[in-house]
């Protein structure tokens, strides 16, 4: 609605917002939106009660919020008042008043600081998703191939909690059953400082000790010869680790060498989740946003899971997912998967059974005992037991490209290479304030979260219609 007063008539008033630069800005970005997803939300919605302002002029506030940089609701309050102008392009329900300059009074038009914090807590997830799925659609429409492979990854995020500020005293600071008082849906997770294993650690985080262990007062040394002594290994330098309170934000990316890094799914979860706790929920909504399967996945070895390959397993492409023992010995295996046994016999095939673990398995037994003894002996221990050697592999498709799979050849390392897409996104993200938000409990770090995505792929959008203009007025 365009206002009137008795200093600017309407007429006035639009000539005015048609040469604002601020306004002219957000209203080519926010023409990159589909708004309809938005209004068909809206109607869906009860309309008891007095007239609410429109739910995408909360969402046009947020997005402002986050492309301004204004980490904290009183400055996009702030911001929105010295921009009356743009506070009409939004399209909040006007608090009318023809002696105001502009029509109408800034300051009993727009909700209190209070309500935009509850406002961002209750937006609808489902909305937010829908929206950033609609981005993906209109760049698919614009990047030929987008989707066919997929990067997945995920950030840290710290919670705004003192028990994040290491200046300050906190008792119990990594005690990981309390519930804070500051954010009370963040967990503690570890942060790591390399890649080759989950840059969060599941389950139960042991906080760093506060106090040096003395050495045992029953300890003694005992001298031996120097020819005796084996040569000293370099010991490996330990992981540094990094215990915080917070979230992780997990994201599935894909690049294109001409129009750059897109978002094509994020999802949110507390700290103390693994990386590949994230991979089925981001699958799934990379396949629904681009209406395909990728052919082609690339991770760290975080996600270096069966399951993960199978997802690819069963079409022409390859998880290019670097091995991770996750502890383990890995078992040699011929070209075909069946194992060797210690004795570096091809093992013989019996049964397959469901494994506890959820995949099919397949039971290979010692080539000395099975099918028949063959009357030759073994000095392992099974063997003097009757029993021999005994593999139980993971047989599907998945589990066995995990372990077949070349990760020397070109393929492997073309697919690979657009991982760093994935970290290319998480500095966007970043520099939009993603890794300290100054909100206080997971909805409102989800729903930011959610916002920040749809900015990077707006620019991201506009990026690929301004090349493709181009392209076209070349030919």
């Amino acid at each position: 609605m365009i206002p009137a007063s008795h200093l600017f008539d309407q007429s006035t008033l639009t000539a005015l917002l048609e040469h604002d630069p601020v306004v002219q800005d957000y209203r080519a970005f926010f023409a990159l939106l589909d708004w309809s997803l938005v209004e068909q939300w809206q109607e869906q919605r009860s309309p008891r009660g007095r007239p609410a302002h429109p739910e995408s002029a909360y969402l046009k506030a947020f997005l402002v919020r986050i492309r301004e940089g204004l980490l904290f609701t009183s400055q996009l309050r702030r911001f929105l008042l010295k921009h009356p102008l743009l506070v009409i392009e939004l399209g909040f329900r006007l608090a009318l008043a023809p002696q105001a300059p502009y029509g109408f009074l800034p300051e009993q038009t727009l909700p209190c600081e209070q309500w935009f914090r509850e406002k961002l807590r209750t937006l609808d997830q489902d909305l937010l998703q829908d929206l950033l799925a609609a981005t993906v659609a209109a760049l698919q429409a614009e990047i030929p191939g987008l989707g066919e492979t997929v990067a997945f990854d995920v950030k840290h995020i710290y919670a705004w909690v003192k028990e994040n500020n290491q200046r300050v005293y906190v008792k119990d600071r990594y005690d990981k059953a309390q519930r804070l008082a500051g954010d009370p849906d963040c967990k503690l997770g570890v942060k790591r400082s390399s890649n080759q294993g989950s840059s969060l650690e599941s389950g139960q985080p042991e906080p760093p000790s506060t106090q040096a262990q003395a050495p045992s007062s029953t300890a003694h040394t005992r001298t031996k010869p120097l020819h005796q002594d084996p040569p000293e290994k370099a010991q490996p330098s330990k992981e540094k680790k990094e215990y915080i309170w917070g979230y992780g934000s997990g994201v599935a990316a894909a690049t294109d060498p001409v129009y750059g890094d897109v978002v094509l799914a994020e999802y949110t979860l507390p700290f103390n989740a693994a990386d590949v706790t994230y991979y089925r929920p981001l699958f799934q909504l990379v396949v629904v946003a681009t209406n395909q399967f990728p052919t082609h996945v690339a991770a760290d070895a975080a996600f270096d899971y069966w399951y993960v390959y199978e997802t690819v397993s069963h079409r022409r492409g390859i998880g290019a997912i670097p091995l991770n023992t996750h502890g383990h010995e890995e078992v040699p295996r011929d070209p075909d998967g069946t194992p060797r046994c210690w004795a570096g016999l091809r093992m013989h095939p019996t049964y397959q059974f469901q494994h506890t673990n959820g995949f099919r398995a397949q039971r290979f037994r010692c080539p000395l005992l099975f099918p028949t003894r063959t009357g030759q002996t073994c000095a392992h221990a099974q063997f003097a037991k009757g029993k021999g050697c005994v593999k139980d592999p993971n047989w599907e498709k998945g589990g066995l490209m995990r372990v077949l799979l070349d990760r020397s050849g070109p393929l492997y390392h073309a697919v690979y290479t657009q991982r760093t897409c994935c970290e290319r996104i998480n500095s966007q993200a970043q520099a939009l304030g993603i890794e300290r938000p100054k909100v206080r409990n997971g909805h409102a770090v989800k729903n930011l979260n959610t916002l920040i995505y749809l900015v990077i792929n707006v620019r991201a959008l506009a990026k690929a219609k301004s090349i493709n203009r181009g392209l076209l007025q070349m030919n």
